[in-house]
């Protein structure tokens, strides 16, 4: 397993957690969106990095045995916006740190409720969020584009006092 530290970004992290992303986004979108949709998206988010500076969101970085393995976002309306884990280090117990880590700051606003979208054809994620207390909501079925990126995508929800 390894050991495992939540914490808040570095100014060094913005680049890092771009390759996590890019690296975690293909795992789930290859065969599923064109390749140059795929490419177009990487463009876009290597030319900007992130800004962990927005006012309310909450950005979550994990290290596994001191090497950034993943990132989780939080928004004050309560949904879990990102949590991407490098694929490389995939089963080694991050993803889990880092939805326990999300899970507790946004009951520390006081909501009762969280909510997220996940890609709807991304079996190990809706996996991992059902083992996790999450349940589909909106008739749990997929709602195209709810995502951002025109494809299907599943709403859940996990009440906050599990």
């Amino acid at each position: 397993m390894g050991i495992i530290t939540v914490r808040p970004p570095r100014a060094e992290d913005r680049w890092p957690l771009v390759d996590i992303h890019v690296k975690a986004r293909r795992s789930y979108y290859e065969g599923h969106l064109p390749e140059g949709e795929l490419a177009e998206w990487e463009r876009g988010a290597r030319a900007n990095g992130y800004d962990f500076t927005r006012p309310g969101r909450v950005w979550l970085c994990a290290d596994l045995d001191g090497a950034l393995a993943g990132f989780a976002l939080v928004t004050p309306e309560g949904e879990l916006n990102q949590l991407q884990v490098d694929p490389a280090r995939w089963g080694r117990g991050v993803g889990h740190a880092l939805h326990e880590a999300a899970l507790a700051e946004l009951r520390g606003r006081g909501l009762a409720t969280a909510h997220l979208e996940v890609f709807a054809e991304n079996e190990r994620a809706r996996r991992f969020y059902l083992a996790h207390g999450w349940r589909e909501v909106d008739g749990g079925g997929p709602e195209d584009g709810a995502g951002g990126d025109g494809v299907a995508h599943v709403r859940m929800a996990r009440d906050l006092d599990l």
